[in-house]
Protein backbone atom coordinates (compact mmCIF):
# COMPACT_ATOMS: atom_id res chain seq x y z
CA UNK A 1 0.00 0.00 0.00
CA UNK A 2 1.23 3.36 -0.69
CA UNK A 3 2.01 6.19 1.50
CA UNK A 4 -1.21 8.24 1.28
CA UNK A 5 -3.09 4.80 1.88
CA UNK A 6 -1.20 3.90 5.14
CA UNK A 7 -2.40 7.68 5.87
CA UNK A 8 -5.93 7.51 5.17
CA UNK A 9 -5.99 3.98 7.11
CA UNK A 10 -4.52 5.77 10.22
CA UNK A 11 -6.70 8.40 10.27
CA UNK A 12 -9.70 6.37 9.81
CA UNK A 13 -8.09 3.82 12.76
CA UNK A 14 -8.09 7.36 14.81
CA UNK A 15 -11.78 7.78 13.94
CA UNK A 16 -13.06 4.67 14.59
CA UNK A 17 -11.38 3.84 17.81
CA UNK A 18 -12.67 7.51 19.33
CA UNK A 19 -16.17 6.38 18.41
CA UNK A 20 -15.81 2.83 19.89
CA UNK A 21 -14.56 4.28 23.15
CA UNK A 22 -17.33 7.45 23.29
CA UNK A 23 -19.96 4.33 22.75
CA UNK A 24 -18.81 2.08 25.30
CA UNK A 25 -18.07 4.60 28.05
CA UNK A 26 -21.64 6.43 26.99
CA UNK A 27 -23.16 3.15 27.87
CA UNK A 28 -21.55 2.57 30.89
CA UNK A 29 -21.44 5.75 32.47
CA UNK A 30 -25.57 6.42 31.58
CA UNK A 31 -27.05 4.15 34.70
CA UNK A 32 -23.86 4.99 36.66
CA UNK A 33 -24.51 8.98 36.28
CA UNK A 34 -27.97 7.78 37.50
CA UNK A 35 -27.22 6.29 40.94
CA UNK A 36 -24.78 8.96 41.48
CA UNK A 37 -27.50 11.64 41.37
CA UNK A 38 -25.43 13.26 38.11
CA UNK A 39 -28.76 14.14 36.54
CA UNK A 40 -30.66 16.94 34.90
CA UNK A 41 -34.39 17.53 33.95
CA UNK A 42 -35.54 16.81 30.72
CA UNK A 43 -37.38 20.16 30.20
CA UNK A 44 -38.46 19.86 27.14
CA UNK A 45 -40.59 16.79 27.66
CA UNK A 46 -44.02 16.22 29.06
CA UNK A 47 -42.79 14.31 32.15
CA UNK A 48 -39.50 16.21 32.94
CA UNK A 49 -37.69 13.35 33.19
CA UNK A 50 -34.42 12.77 34.92
CA UNK A 51 -31.65 12.02 32.55
CA UNK A 52 -27.93 11.45 33.55
CA UNK A 53 -25.55 14.61 32.50
CA UNK A 54 -22.31 14.63 32.85
CA UNK A 55 -22.05 12.66 29.44
CA UNK A 56 -19.31 14.49 27.70
CA UNK A 57 -16.99 12.49 30.10
CA UNK A 58 -17.28 9.89 27.19
CA UNK A 59 -16.57 12.48 24.44
CA UNK A 60 -13.70 13.44 26.03
CA UNK A 61 -12.39 9.68 26.32
CA UNK A 62 -13.31 8.94 22.39
CA UNK A 63 -11.62 12.11 21.60
CA UNK A 64 -8.05 11.71 23.79
CA UNK A 65 -8.13 8.06 22.73
CA UNK A 66 -7.92 8.75 19.04
CA UNK A 67 -5.27 11.34 19.41
CA UNK A 68 -3.38 8.76 22.04
CA UNK A 69 -3.89 6.54 18.93
CA UNK A 70 -1.86 9.02 16.72
CA UNK A 71 0.76 10.08 18.82
CA UNK A 72 1.29 6.01 18.62
CA UNK A 73 1.46 5.75 15.36
CA UNK A 74 3.37 8.55 15.04
CA UNK A 75 5.75 7.21 17.29
CA UNK A 76 6.14 3.69 15.98
CA UNK A 77 4.63 3.58 12.07
CA UNK A 78 5.99 6.73 10.88
CA UNK A 79 2.71 9.03 10.63
CA UNK A 80 4.45 12.48 10.39
CA UNK A 81 2.75 14.60 12.49
CA UNK A 82 3.82 17.71 14.55
CA UNK A 83 3.43 16.21 17.74
CA UNK A 84 4.30 19.57 19.37
CA UNK A 85 1.21 21.06 18.20
CA UNK A 86 -0.83 18.10 18.75
CA UNK A 87 0.30 17.85 22.22
CA UNK A 88 -0.55 21.78 22.76
CA UNK A 89 -3.49 21.44 21.57
CA UNK A 90 -4.40 18.53 23.93
CA UNK A 91 -3.52 20.54 27.37
CA UNK A 92 -5.73 23.25 26.23
CA UNK A 93 -8.61 20.72 25.44
CA UNK A 94 -8.32 19.08 28.57
CA UNK A 95 -7.97 22.48 30.51
CA UNK A 96 -11.36 23.51 28.98
CA UNK A 97 -12.30 20.16 29.55
CA UNK A 98 -11.72 20.32 33.40
CA UNK A 99 -13.47 23.94 33.51
CA UNK A 100 -16.71 22.32 32.06
CA UNK A 101 -16.20 19.49 34.60
CA UNK A 102 -15.91 21.43 37.75
CA UNK A 103 -19.08 23.84 36.33
CA UNK A 104 -20.89 20.51 36.40
CA UNK A 105 -20.09 19.74 39.45
CA UNK A 106 -19.87 23.28 40.90
CA UNK A 107 -21.66 25.66 38.55
CA UNK A 108 -18.94 28.55 38.50
CA UNK A 109 -19.84 31.15 37.84
CA UNK A 110 -20.61 32.80 34.56
CA UNK A 111 -17.95 34.85 33.91
CA UNK A 112 -15.12 32.50 35.21
CA UNK A 113 -16.46 30.27 32.93
CA UNK A 114 -15.81 33.47 30.44
CA UNK A 115 -12.31 34.04 31.11
CA UNK A 116 -10.91 30.90 32.51
CA UNK A 117 -10.53 29.64 28.91
CA UNK A 118 -8.23 32.82 27.96
CA UNK A 119 -5.31 31.02 30.12
CA UNK A 120 -5.94 27.76 28.77
CA UNK A 121 -5.23 28.78 25.43
CA UNK A 122 -1.27 29.21 26.72
CA UNK A 123 0.17 26.03 25.41
CA UNK A 124 -1.57 27.11 21.35
CA UNK A 125 -0.56 30.68 21.97
CA UNK A 126 3.55 29.43 22.54
CA UNK A 127 3.33 26.83 19.47
CA UNK A 128 1.51 29.95 17.48
CA UNK A 129 4.45 31.82 18.49
CA UNK A 130 7.22 29.71 16.87
CA UNK A 131 4.75 29.35 13.96
CA UNK A 132 2.71 31.14 11.11
CA UNK A 133 1.02 34.25 12.43
CA UNK A 134 -1.52 34.41 8.73
CA UNK A 135 -5.08 34.09 8.70
CA UNK A 136 -6.31 32.41 5.14
CA UNK A 137 -9.34 34.84 4.33
CA UNK A 138 -11.59 34.02 1.84
CA UNK A 139 -10.93 36.40 -1.53
CA UNK A 140 -7.87 38.27 0.25
CA UNK A 141 -5.56 34.74 0.63
CA UNK A 142 -3.27 34.64 3.52
CA UNK A 143 -3.02 37.68 5.95
CA UNK A 144 -0.18 37.97 8.53
CA UNK A 145 -2.12 39.27 11.96
CA UNK A 146 1.02 38.82 13.35
CA UNK A 147 1.63 39.74 17.55
CA UNK A 148 -2.05 40.66 17.70
CA UNK A 149 -2.81 36.94 16.20
CA UNK A 150 -0.62 35.52 19.19
CA UNK A 151 -1.62 37.39 21.99
CA UNK A 152 -5.20 38.81 21.14
CA UNK A 153 -6.80 35.85 18.71
CA UNK A 154 -5.58 32.81 19.24
CA UNK A 155 -7.03 33.45 23.34
CA UNK A 156 -10.15 35.18 22.23
CA UNK A 157 -10.95 32.16 19.27
CA UNK A 158 -10.17 29.45 22.41
CA UNK A 159 -13.08 31.24 24.47
CA UNK A 160 -15.40 32.45 22.28
CA UNK A 161 -15.77 29.04 20.67
CA UNK A 162 -16.15 26.97 23.91
CA UNK A 163 -18.25 29.80 25.46
CA UNK A 164 -20.59 29.81 22.08
CA UNK A 165 -20.89 26.16 21.93
CA UNK A 166 -21.87 25.84 25.65
CA UNK A 167 -24.66 28.98 24.84
CA UNK A 168 -26.70 26.94 21.82
CA UNK A 169 -27.64 24.19 23.98
CA UNK A 170 -30.07 22.27 25.36
CA UNK A 171 -31.97 20.37 23.40
CA UNK A 172 -31.57 16.28 22.59
CA UNK A 173 -29.08 15.60 20.13
CA UNK A 174 -28.51 19.09 19.46
CA UNK A 175 -25.24 20.12 20.47
CA UNK A 176 -23.21 16.44 20.11
CA UNK A 177 -25.55 16.90 16.33
CA UNK A 178 -23.99 20.03 15.27
CA UNK A 179 -20.66 19.42 16.44
CA UNK A 180 -20.44 16.29 14.08
CA UNK A 181 -21.51 17.76 11.26
CA UNK A 182 -18.87 20.34 11.63
CA UNK A 183 -16.02 18.07 12.26
CA UNK A 184 -17.23 15.98 8.83
CA UNK A 185 -16.50 19.06 7.43
CA UNK A 186 -13.22 20.02 8.77
CA UNK A 187 -11.93 16.49 8.58
CA UNK A 188 -12.57 16.08 5.09
CA UNK A 189 -10.79 19.66 4.50
CA UNK A 190 -8.00 18.24 6.78
CA UNK A 191 -7.62 15.03 4.64
CA UNK A 192 -8.01 17.64 1.23
CA UNK A 193 -5.28 19.94 2.06
CA UNK A 194 -2.56 17.39 3.67
CA UNK A 195 -2.82 18.94 7.50
CA UNK A 196 -2.55 16.30 8.96
CA UNK A 197 -2.33 17.48 12.78
CA UNK A 198 -5.99 19.16 11.91
CA UNK A 199 -6.75 15.87 10.24
CA UNK A 200 -6.31 13.68 13.78
CA UNK A 201 -7.50 16.52 15.94
CA UNK A 202 -11.02 16.74 13.62
CA UNK A 203 -11.35 13.30 12.91
CA UNK A 204 -11.13 11.68 16.64
CA UNK A 205 -13.89 14.51 17.76
CA UNK A 206 -16.03 13.51 14.96
CA UNK A 207 -15.42 9.55 15.61
CA UNK A 208 -16.31 10.28 19.61
CA UNK A 209 -19.62 12.70 18.99
CA UNK A 210 -20.84 10.04 16.66
CA UNK A 211 -20.64 7.67 19.26
CA UNK A 212 -21.70 9.81 22.08
CA UNK A 213 -25.04 10.20 19.49
CA UNK A 214 -26.05 6.92 19.30
CA UNK A 215 -27.56 7.58 23.08
CA UNK A 216 -28.19 11.66 22.81
CA UNK A 217 -30.07 11.99 19.97
CA UNK A 218 -33.90 12.11 20.30
CA UNK A 219 -35.11 10.38 23.05
CA UNK A 220 -31.70 11.91 24.63
CA UNK A 221 -30.71 8.83 27.80
CA UNK A 222 -27.65 11.78 28.16
CA UNK A 223 -26.81 15.23 28.50
CA UNK A 224 -23.51 16.18 27.78
CA UNK A 225 -23.23 19.00 30.18
CA UNK A 226 -20.86 21.50 30.05
CA UNK A 227 -17.63 19.76 29.94
CA UNK A 228 -19.45 18.64 26.81
CA UNK A 229 -20.09 21.68 25.18
CA UNK A 230 -17.17 23.72 26.22
CA UNK A 231 -15.26 20.79 24.76
CA UNK A 232 -16.75 20.77 21.50
CA UNK A 233 -16.16 24.77 20.63
CA UNK A 234 -12.16 24.29 22.25
CA UNK A 235 -11.34 21.44 19.89
CA UNK A 236 -12.82 23.03 16.68
CA UNK A 237 -11.06 26.21 17.51
CA UNK A 238 -8.08 24.18 18.33
CA UNK A 239 -8.48 22.55 15.25
CA UNK A 240 -8.37 25.51 12.83
CA UNK A 241 -5.79 27.25 14.69
CA UNK A 242 -3.69 24.59 13.87
CA UNK A 243 -4.64 24.10 10.22
CA UNK A 244 -4.63 28.06 9.72
CA UNK A 245 -7.99 27.84 8.75
CA UNK A 246 -10.22 29.94 11.27
CA UNK A 247 -12.12 31.35 8.57
CA UNK A 248 -13.70 28.07 8.14
CA UNK A 249 -14.29 27.78 11.88
CA UNK A 250 -16.45 31.49 11.54
CA UNK A 251 -18.88 30.36 8.76
CA UNK A 252 -19.54 26.67 10.80
CA UNK A 253 -20.08 29.19 13.60
CA UNK A 254 -22.76 31.43 12.71
CA UNK A 255 -25.59 29.80 14.65
CA UNK A 256 -23.71 30.78 17.68
CA UNK A 257 -22.81 34.05 16.73
CA UNK A 258 -26.26 34.67 15.65
CA UNK A 259 -27.28 32.80 19.19
CA UNK A 260 -24.91 34.88 21.10
CA UNK A 261 -25.75 38.03 19.48
CA UNK A 262 -29.78 37.56 20.47
CA UNK A 263 -29.00 36.12 23.99
CA UNK A 264 -26.53 39.47 24.79
CA UNK A 265 -29.06 41.67 23.67
CA UNK A 266 -31.14 40.63 26.09
CA UNK A 267 -28.35 40.23 28.91
CA UNK A 268 -28.40 36.78 28.37
CA UNK A 269 -30.92 35.26 30.05
CA UNK A 270 -32.12 31.20 30.29
CA UNK A 271 -34.00 30.78 27.33
CA UNK A 272 -37.12 28.60 28.48
CA UNK A 273 -39.31 27.25 26.35
CA UNK A 274 -43.26 25.49 26.94
CA UNK A 275 -44.55 22.81 25.74
CA UNK A 276 -48.57 23.27 24.10
CA UNK A 277 -49.92 20.69 21.96
CA UNK A 278 -46.37 18.70 21.35
CA UNK A 279 -44.84 21.58 20.08
CA UNK A 280 -42.11 24.14 21.70
CA UNK A 281 -42.74 27.96 22.10
CA UNK A 282 -40.75 30.53 24.29
CA UNK A 283 -42.08 30.09 27.39
CA UNK A 284 -43.28 34.29 27.68
CA UNK A 285 -43.77 34.61 24.08
CA UNK A 286 -40.44 36.79 23.79
CA UNK A 287 -37.03 35.90 21.59
CA UNK A 288 -34.76 35.12 23.97
CA UNK A 289 -32.46 32.89 21.60
CA UNK A 290 -32.05 31.64 17.88
CA UNK A 291 -34.21 28.48 18.80
CA UNK A 292 -36.93 31.16 19.91
CA UNK A 293 -36.54 32.61 16.69
CA UNK A 294 -37.46 29.31 14.70
CA UNK A 295 -39.92 28.39 17.09
CA UNK A 296 -41.38 31.98 16.53
CA UNK A 297 -40.72 31.06 12.76
CA UNK A 298 -42.85 28.12 12.62
CA UNK A 299 -45.34 28.95 14.84
CA UNK A 300 -44.14 26.12 17.36
CA UNK A 301 -41.70 23.20 16.73
CA UNK A 302 -41.76 20.10 18.04
CA UNK A 303 -38.36 19.00 19.89
CA UNK A 304 -36.90 16.51 17.16
CA UNK A 305 -38.15 19.10 14.29
CA UNK A 306 -36.19 21.85 16.12
CA UNK A 307 -33.02 19.89 16.20
CA UNK A 308 -33.43 18.92 12.64
CA UNK A 309 -33.27 22.40 11.38
CA UNK A 310 -30.70 23.40 13.01
CA UNK A 311 -28.74 20.18 11.61
CA UNK A 312 -29.89 20.91 8.29
CA UNK A 313 -28.28 24.69 8.78
CA UNK A 314 -25.22 23.37 10.00
CA UNK A 315 -25.04 21.18 6.94
CA UNK A 316 -25.55 24.30 3.95
CA UNK A 317 -22.88 25.98 6.42
CA UNK A 318 -20.88 22.81 6.23
CA UNK A 319 -21.24 22.51 2.31
CA UNK A 320 -20.49 25.90 1.73
CA UNK A 321 -17.17 25.65 3.79
CA UNK A 322 -16.34 22.41 1.66
CA UNK A 323 -17.02 24.25 -1.89
CA UNK A 324 -15.40 27.53 -0.63
CA UNK A 325 -11.95 25.68 0.27
CA UNK A 326 -11.80 22.32 -1.66
CA UNK A 327 -13.10 23.88 -5.20
CA UNK A 328 -16.51 21.02 -5.36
Amino acid sequence: MDGNGDLMLYFIACAVLAFVVAIVLTNLLIPRLQRAGMTGKDENKPSNPDIAEMGGIAIVAGFSAGLLLAIFFSSFFGLQINLVYVLAAVITIHTIAFIGLVDDLLSIPQWMKAILPLFAAVPLVAVKAAGSTAIALPLLGMVDFGIIYILVLVPLAIAVCSNLTNMLAGFNGLEAGMGAVMFIALSIIAVGMNAPEMSVISLSMMGALLGFLVFNAYPAKIFPGDVGTLTIGVVLASAVIIGNLESAGVILMIPYIIDFFIKAKNRFPHTRQKLDGGKLHPRDGRVKGLVHVVMKMFGGASERNLVFFFLGTEVVLALAVLAMYLRI
